[in-house]
């Protein structure tokens, strides 16, 4: 039985905007969901209308088998929820805070002290536990949200863009605990950064213009997209593009490098990550000191390789709103 089920959702504000339309999903007991999309493709929305913070505009969603409302309480004190931009009171500390929130949760002193402690140190903010919220950066923020958002010991998380506004040292860390919590949770957590979606979940909804034009595995989407080869266009000699080619030749992820004029066409194997991979050649690139004019998959179908490929159509005649 899945965990979350969601049917024809949909959310139109002010009569003709639509931010989400016609959403269906579901979502298995230990899936890694990642929304995958550009800005203002109506992932928040569909976080929002899933967690019932909004009252859908049509259609319905069902979490661990409940009409989800906006009065349902008892279904969100088993959701751990990370909105975007994240506030907290500014007076307290990481430490007061989440003790409020374990208080709130109905959770005993013991438990609420074992288990601060230990989100505090999975979130990297062990240094600052007794500083004021008020002087966070917008990363201290985002981590410490992620972590008030498991203080309740939720089944399922639903986090919005979890790595905005962190540092690469951050979005490793984050990444790397997301990794960690698949191992007993289900997690819907919502991206612009394919890499990221790419690096912990098992499965991927692309949102294009408020609608859903994918949903399957990480390896679907690769499928779908057939995107395994590259082409760089350059501006280079001939010999700096051949050293090159010589050079991202011997990249374990590669299994052919040709240079025709200023075009350089790179393959790569099927079980490397496609986004690990492109961002290895475009080191080399910058490390030769050679100017990159462009870059497009192979098939040439589309210039944004990722989200028009699977475009459907352009809203059905309503302008669209996020």
């Amino acid at each position: 039985m899945p965990i979350l089920s969601a049917r024809n959702l949909t959310k139109i504000y002010g009569g003709k905007h639509i931010a989400l339309s016609g959403l269906d999903l579901d979502v298995e007991p230990g899936v890694v969901l990642g929304l995958l999309g550009p800005n203002g493709a109506g992932k928040t929305t569909a976080l929002k209308q899933l967690m019932g913070l909004h009252v859908p505009t049509a259609g319905y969603c069902e979490v661990f088998g409940k009409r989800v409302t906006p009065n349902a309480a008892d279904i969100r004190r088993r959701i751990g929820f990370l909105p975007t931009n994240p506030r907290f009171p500014p007076g307290m500390t990481p430490i007061t805070y989440l003790d409020f929130m374990g208080k709130l949760s109905g959770l005993p002193r013991q438990t609420r002290t074992a288990r601060l402690a230990g989100l505090i140190r999975a979130v990297d903010l062990l240094s600052a536990s007794s500083q004021k919220i008020k002087g966070f950066s917008t990363g201290m923020l985002t981590r410490l949200g992620i972590a008030a958002s498991l203080m309740n010991a939720p089944e399922l998380l639903i986090w919005d863009e979890p790595t905005a506004g962190l540092d690469p040292e951050g979005r490793r860390h984050t990444i790397d605990l997301i990794r960690d919590l698949r191992k007993d949770k289900t997690v819907i957590l919502s991206s612009h950064i394919l890499s990221d979606i790419e690096a912990v979940c098992s499965h991927v909804a692309v949102l294009h213009e408020g609608q859903m034009i994918f949903y399957g595995t990480m390896q679907d989407l690769k499928l779908r997209l057939q995107c395994d080869t590259v082409v760089l266009e350059l501006d280079a000699d001939e010999a700096a593009l051949q050293a090159l080619a010589e050079t991202v030749g011997v990249e374990p992820t590669v299994t052919k490098c040709e240079v025709d004029g200023c075009r350089v066409t790179v393959t790569f194997c099927a079980d490397g990550v496609f986004a690990e991979s492109v961002a290895a050649i475009l080191h080399q690139v910058a490390a030769n000191n050679i100017k990159l004019i462009a870059i497009k998959c192979a098939s040439d179908q589309t210039e944004d390789a990722f989200f028009e490929l699977l475009k459907e159509d352009e809203g059905r005649g309503f302008t669209r709103s996020y």
